[in-house]
């Protein structure tokens, strides 16, 4: 079978097509934040809480960069899989299947594909989150939320994602990702259901698809 088509130039395009097929919620004010040069003991606790959870499954509700409003159904497990299905009017489904991360467009017909190591996915998907590492950008600790701040500039970029966890609880609240441009793109979850079981399907990227929409005689015909 043929290498799927895989854009590995995700810095920029990547993090925008993430912004247009759902990955967003409002703009967070980062600028408050101060720096993580290592993390307190509760944001570790409420980091490894996060890791721990294997499976989970419920609702988003998105803002995109310019307001724009969104939700539907997500699906995750861990390690490096993701699910998101927009509800109508939109098109798009995101699906991360722990290689690749697909950007799937039904009304338009297109499908992008992008490696989970080069988006900052990786970083919420991951088996552990180590807040003792050098990816750690900032945390900041309220009464309602923590919030921490991840990076790995040499992966890719400027571009970070930002988790906000309930102190008491631990659960993830929301996260955004930020890209080059300083664009936000944030997910808000709830009703939220943990340690589920879900079928392996769900996480099935469709490489066919993929190869069929990115031939190169497809380009030529303009689509």
């Amino acid at each position: 079978m043929p290498a799927p088509a895989i854009d590995t130039r995700f810095s920029r395009r990547g993090l925008l097509g993430l912004a247009s097929g759902g990955l967003a919620v409002a703009t967070l004010a980062l600028a408050g934040m101060s720096p993580a040069q290592a993390a307190s003991d509760t944001a570790q606790k409420i980091a490894d809480h996060f890791s721990s959870v294997k499976s989970m499954t419920g609702e988003f509700v998105q803002f995109g960069p310019r307001g724009e409003q969104t939700g539907g159904k997500f699906f995750l497990q861990r390690p490096g899989k993701v699910r998101f299905n927009y509800e109508a009017p939109s098109a798009y489904e995101v699906i991360s299947d722990g290689k690749s991360v697909a950007i799937d467009n039904s009304k338009l017909n297109t499908m992008d594909l992008y490696p989970l190591s080069k988006t900052p996915l990786k970083l919420l998907l991951d088996t552990r989150i180590d807040l003792s590492g050098s990816k750690v950008k900032s945390v900041k600790e309220d009464e309602d939320l923590t919030t921490i701040q991840l990076s790995d500039r040499s992966v890719f970029g400027n571009s970070t994602i930002t988790m906000m966890f309930d102190p008491k609880s631990y659960e993830l609240r929301q996260w955004t990702i930020t890209d080059n441009q300083g664009k936000d793109t944030t997910i808000m979850i709830f009703n939220v259901k943990q340690g589920v079981s879900i079928d392996p399907k769900t996480f099935k990227v469709d490489y066919e698809r993929n190869l069929e929409l990115n031939s190169p005689s497809r380009r030529q015909r303009g689509g």
